[in-house]
């Protein structure tokens, strides 16, 4: 297992040994909260990449805007080179709710504008809290947002084998079941393309190409490639794909969460019926139905967010899966990493 390696010309110095010392014994100790003070400029950053180091644990780093979070991104990049050391924001760059305006019936379709490369980030962070230990995660508050279940995430990883007796066929399948889509002529982020017996899948969170060579139904040979001279960067024994998108079923539990999303549709008609509201019925009626056609027919629609908690089989009231159920929790539920807040006393009044 890899471990935290921090690389720094400078040593801790000043006040810093100190307050190393006494924050890693307060973790240790299972104090809830601690805080760290010091004015602009007095190493608070290096001070808490010597606790990730000492203490060995993933950590989330939570700054209150996107700028600071890439600030810090960078600066944690230096101090663990060898280490995954993620950025996870909002990936809107323009983001328009749906509306309804009833009595000139006026519908309004949600628009959004959605920032490719963060997306990237956003996977390959949780990606690597999957695949890995030593993971930092830098993140603005969006870590608090309802994200997708964790456990349907890992569950519908596709993993290959050097070796292992697959059909070339269920692999593609088993791509398109995790949203990915193909495409022979482009192969851009979250496709895979087909020439004979062989298929080239590019992850959703990573900038390299895997590889797959059969010899009949057989796994013969992995490869990572790289996406502009072909050149080969790796030869791996396994490789494993995760799903494109966070938004994804358990297997076997779709045709539960469309029964759900049914009863509730049925049961919300019936209202809005019993208010003479037909219009506002029949544009629920047919908007709701025809979200319900696509997650069943390609697993995935526009706005599937609103469809959360069924689709991850929560309760009613039950809080949201987010970013902070992705990373390792102890047996007992107790979180298993450190949650760093930076600029706390702009930070926790957003939060």
């Amino acid at each position: 297992m890899t471990s935290f390696k921090l690389v720094s010309s400078f040593s801790p110095a000043g006040d810093q040994p100190k307050a190393i010392a006494e924050i890693v014994d307060g973790i240790r100790r299972a104090i809830p909260f601690q805080t760290l003070l010091g004015v602009t400029g007095s190493g608070k950053t290096f001070t808490m990449a010597n606790i990730i180091a000492e203490l060995q644990r993933p950590a989330l780093i939570i700054s209150h805007n996107k700028t600071l979070a890439a600030q810090l991104f960078n600066e944690f990049k230096d101090f663990f080179p060898e280490n995954a050391v993620e950025y996870f924001v909002s990936y809107y760059d323009y983001y328009q709710p749906e509306a309804y305006i009833p009595h000139t019936d006026t519908y309004i379709e949600k628009d959004a504008s959605i920032n490719e490369e963060i997306e990237k980030l956003r996977l390959k962070a949780t990606a690597s809290l999957f695949s890995r230990r030593d993971v930092v995660i830098v993140s603005s508050v969006s870590c608090i947002y309802g994200l997708g279940s964790p456990e349907a995430y890992s569950q519908n990883l596709v993993k290959v084998v050097k070796g292992q007796r697959l059909e070339r066929n269920k692999l593609l399948q088993l791509l398109i079941d995790v949203q990915y889509s193909r495409n022979d002529i482009s192969l851009e982020r979250g496709t895979f393309r087909v020439r004979g017996d062989t298929v080239d899948i590019h992850p959703a969170y990573d900038d390299r190409i895997i590889r797959v060579e059969f010899f009949g139904d057989e796994v013969e040979r992995l490869l990572w490639l790289d996406p502009v001279s072909g050149a080969t960067l790796e030869t791996p024994e396994s490789a494993a794909v995760f799903p494109a998108t966070h938004f994804v079923t358990r297997p076997g539990s779709l045709e539960g969460a469309l029964s759900q999303i049914e009863g509730e549709l049925t049961e919300r008609l019936a209202v809005l019926e019993s208010q003479n509201k037909l219009l506002e019925a029949q544009r629920l009626r047919s908007r709701t139905r025809y979200d319900m056609e696509m997650i069943r027919e390609i697993g995935y629609c526009s706005g599937i967010e609103n469809y959360s908690r069924q689709l991850s089989l929560r309760e009613p009231g039950a809080p949201p899966e987010t970013l902070l159920d992705y990373f390792p929790h102890l047996p007992d539920g107790t979180p298993d990493f450190l949650t760093i807040i930076d600029e706390s006393h702009v930070t926790v009044p957003q939060i």
